[in-house]
């Protein structure tokens, strides 16, 4: 009996069409284009639901809106099917997988994201492989997670970035290996799958509103000014982006200004701006002065998790002191917490 899957397209450049003033998303072209698959009547390749999102979203437009109405989507559906699509724009997919899984509470089922560089109308394309791959990933793997599955890669959602404009392996997990690598065989590392939940209650879904949360990158001579703007009302949470294990300038005036406003609430959590590593902040004075002013580690996360995760926190209306023990805790597979770190 041929398994079923479910097909939340987003929007994206895997289903766009070529225009006079370049791709665009057109209703009804990519069910067109799937139509002509061969492949996807083959008998080795799951039945599929598709539902088109409207309007459809260049996903630079995705806001945390949209991640609730992809999460209501797959919980309202559930049931039917045995694992889920998300197609999805690749200049936000990363912030997408990783809010996604703070919001699904008990799947048992993968949800696939994926999408394309080059559209699947394009003769030469990654879309085809992309969507044919994810869709054998989403019925035949019981993966009990939120993956992105993106070239040869499958990697936890929460743990991915986007590395490359243009290539094809155009995301990465830099502090976590690969769940699974696609090439002659698509192999799973059940070893770093999370395992199932025991939970039998339904699929819920923890809405995530837009929160007073942002992100700031530290760079040589930041004026402590720009970033005491920053700090200041109706703002509760920044993710810093600091240099190597969490470390950043001791300017006065910039360390006055992070304690000041984590004296007030504020949740201000520390995040390399390397693309691999984590952040210690007890290896140099630098990084010792954050703490001192009340920034707190986020280890291993990436910026895309460690904004998703605290938008997510927020959104529980969680007091601050609760939000920076959660934001220090791994809840979905999202931070390594190594001794020391």
């Amino acid at each position: 009996m041929r398994k079923k899957v479910y097909i939340a397209y987003t929007g994206g450049t895997i289903g766009m069409q070529k225009a006079e003033q370049g791709y665009k998303p057109v209703p009804g072209h990519l069910q067109t284009m799937m139509s002509t698959l061969p492949e996807l009547t083959h008998s080795t390749m799951p039945l599929y639901d598709i539902r088109e999102y409207k309007p459809l979203l260049d996903s630079s437009n995705m806001t945390p809106d949209d991640w609730l109405k992809i999460a209501q989507d797959v919980a309202s559906n559930y049931d039917s099917y045995d694992g889920f699509v998300v197609l999805h724009g690749t200049d936000t997919m990363a912030y997408t997988a990783s809010a996604l899984p703070f919001m699904l509470q008990g799947i048992q089922k993968p949800v696939i994201i994926t999408g394309a560089q080059i559209p699947l109308c394009e003769v030469r394309n990654d879309a085809r492989e992309n969507l044919i791959t994810a869709m054998l990933i989403a019925a035949n793997f019981a993966i009990p997670e939120v993956c992105l599955c993106f070239g040869s890669k499958l990697l936890r959602g929460n743990r991915a970035v986007k590395v490359d404009a243009e290539g094809f392996d155009a995301f990465d997990s830099p502090n976590f290996p690969a769940l699974g690598t696609v090439g002659i065989e698509i192999k799973i590392n059940w070893d770093l799958v999370k395992p199932a939940s025991k939970r039998t209650e339904a699929v819920t879904v923890r809405a995530m509103r837009e929160s007073p949360v942002a992100v700031l990158r530290l760079f040589p001579g930041i004026p402590a000014g720009i970033v005491n703007n920053v700090l200041q009302p109706p703002l509760k949470g920044l993710v810093l982006e600091s240099y190597g294990v969490g470390n950043g300038p001791q300017d006065v005036g910039l360390l006055k200004g992070f304690k000041a406003a984590t004296a007030r609430g504020v949740v201000i959590v520390n995040c390399t701006q390397c693309f691999k590593g984590s952040v210690n902040m007890e290896d140099y004075a630098t990084g010792a002065a954050l703490a001192e002013a009340g920034v707190i580690s986020g280890y291993d996360m990436t910026v895309e998790a460690a904004l998703a995760k605290m938008a997510y926190l927020f959104s529980r209306n969680l007091p601050p002191e609760v939000i920076k023990e959660k934001m220090q805790t791994d809840l979905q597979g999202e931070l390594t917490r190594l001794p020391g770190g």
